[in-house]
């Protein structure tokens, strides 16, 4: 199954700020599960938790591997990981047609080309109920400035194995957010140099 050392990391603290910001029982569903890891630890410490993994094609098997060997057992009272669903976010007909409280994607925006990014927005604003929320945790540029020397060494690094990629500029998803009806919440410093961008639907 694959491994992410940065869930492991980043964990306990995405959990903190999901604690602040999710209503009780609320229904999230995740763009670029990985490994899985965040949906595990999520729903075996938040009661109630409705957790809706999903990737692209090509990871969905290990995602699902690890759900069901991991997301069956040891989970708070009434929290539920439901199958993994196979979703790109440059594909319309992708996204469910349920609706979620949440929409969640850690460490994504940067491994994604632009448009992709604004895809992903638009997306969630589609699948998103009235008040919901959409938290994107990663790396962020502000105003085409790096928040550290380790971030422009990242994305230089991005950049050099493919031009598509980088770390993005939060004032820019601010305004990708703002055309798709998404209102900016929160700008929430994490460890590392990190942040995690919070935007709701009205």
């Amino acid at each position: 199954m694959l491994h992410s050392p940065a869930c492991e990391r980043n964990q306990q603290p995405i959990l903190e700020l999901l604690c602040q910001w999710l209503p009780p029982a609320a229904r999230v569903l995740e763009i670029g599960s990985g490994s899985g890891q965040h949906a595990i630890f999520f729903a075996r410490t938040l009661a109630g938790l409705q957790w809706q993994p999903s990737d692209r094609r090509e990871t969905l098997k290990d995602l699902a591997e690890r759900i069901a060997m991991e997301g069956r057992v040891g989970l708070a009272p009434a929290a539920r990981v439901d199958d993994p669903l196979e979703l790109d976010v440059d594909q319309t007909d992708h996204w469910p047609e349920q609706r979620f409280n949440a929409v969640f994607s850690a460490n994504s925006c940067h491994i994604m080309a632009a448009g992709s990014v604004e895809n992903l927005i638009a997306g969630a604003a589609c699948v998103l109920g009235s008040g919901g929320l959409l938290l994107l945790y990663g790396p962020f540029q502000d105003g085409g400035v790096h928040t550290s020397a380790s971030n422009a060494a990242f994305d230089a690094h991005l950049r050099s194995l493919n031009p598509s990629m980088g770390v993005r500029d939060a004032q820019e998803i601010g305004r990708w957010a703002q055309a798709h009806g998404l209102r900016a919440k929160a700008d929430q410093p994490m460890p590392t140099h990190n942040r995690t961008l919070i935007f709701q639907r009205d």
